[in-house]
């Protein structure tokens, strides 16, 4: 299982296999077992990343195939059926984020493209509006907008009201576009090592995490990106040194250096992902969640963080 995603509304849950396949669980009520439901992907490689619409009514899944597919459900035939987007996507897909609007997705992948697509379906009925993304009603699968980067595109994610995109790649930057001045790209190359997961704490500032094994925040400031502000800061303890004399003692008594190995971060491996777990009433972030490879899954309050860590502005 590569990638799974939850609907909110309803008890459905969708996975994604490295075997091609992708299943939609409903929980029956009646009998408290979750029932699966296949859903057609028509795919050559595996199924790579998923995620639901906001409305809920459909989901899209990248793939290794070179193509995204947008599902939809098909009453007639009880089953969930796909549409394909090709061209121009030349590579992988590695991340998927839809827009508030339900229409329009965009896309990261292994070409260093991030992508913009119309995701509107005629099937469903859709009637998008036109917006700074769509200047013009765009038929399914037209490209709305193109950016390159110089590494693989690891995460992609709307601002809340759908204004900002934002996406993080393999070189370690961070880069975010307007709808108002597409052309015009905020990028910024972080000291960092690869990013592999972008959130929106607000309008104005992301939180970022990768192989640094831990998350920090960065606020947009006009046309720049202020510098990374570490989430993660645990308090040192006192007297826990020990001098090189006490130390040469150990080895010679022992054989063995006590050294602690610990590092100093709660996630102890790369964080691969990053997930808004509960919002304000303005629609920021209040509290995220990270998942690491090392096995952990940490919740992020990120009011106490602002009262903890100083000059931490969201």
């Amino acid at each position: 299982v590569l990638s799974s995603c939850w609907k909110r509304k309803q008890w459905y849950q969708r996975r994604v296999r490295g075997d091609r396949n992708a299943y939609v669980w409903n929980l029956n009520a009646e009998t408290g077992v979750w029932e699966p439901s296949l859903v057609l992907l028509r795919i050559e490689r595996a199924a790579t990343y998923i995620r639901w619409s906001p409305a809920e009514d459909r989901f899209a899944v990248g793939s290794g195939a070179r193509l995204l597919s947008v599902c939809f459900y098909d009453n007639e035939h009880d089953w969930w059926v796909s549409k394909h987007i090709k061209k121009p996507i030349r590579s992988t897909i590695l991340c998927v984020d839809w827009h508030p609007s339900n229409h329009i997705l965009a896309i990261g992948s292994c070409d260093f493209k991030c992508r913009i697509f119309s995701a509107a379906l005629k099937e469903t009925n859709d009637k998008p509006e036109i917006s700074g993304w769509m200047p013009k009603l765009s038929k399914f699968s037209a490209l709305l907008a193109e950016y390159e980067t110089q590494g693989w595109v690891h995460s992609v994610k709307f601002s809340p009201s759908g204004d900002r995109l934002a996406w993080a790649a393999h070189d370690a930057s961070i880069n975010i576009v307007h709808m108002d001045s597409k052309d015009s790209v905020i990028r910024s190359l972080t000291p960092s090592l690869p990013l592999l997961s972008i959130i929106w704490a607000s309008e104005g500032s992301v939180v970022c995490a990768g192989h640094d094994n831990y998350p920090s925040l960065y606020n947009i400031n006009g046309d720049t990106l202020s510098a990374g502000t570490r989430l993660d800061v645990k308090e040192k303890k006192a007297g826990g040194g020990m001098s090189a004399m006490a130390r040469f003692q150990q080895l010679d008594r022992t054989g063995a250096d006590t050294k602690d190995s610990t590092l100093g971060t709660t996630h102890q491996n790369a964080i691969v992902e990053l997930r808004v777990t509960a919002t304000g009433g303005d629609g920021t972030c209040t509290q995220f969640s990270s998942v690491g490879m090392d096995g952990k899954m940490v919740l992020w309050n990120l009011d106490a963080l602002a009262s903890s860590i100083a000059d931490l502005k969201i």
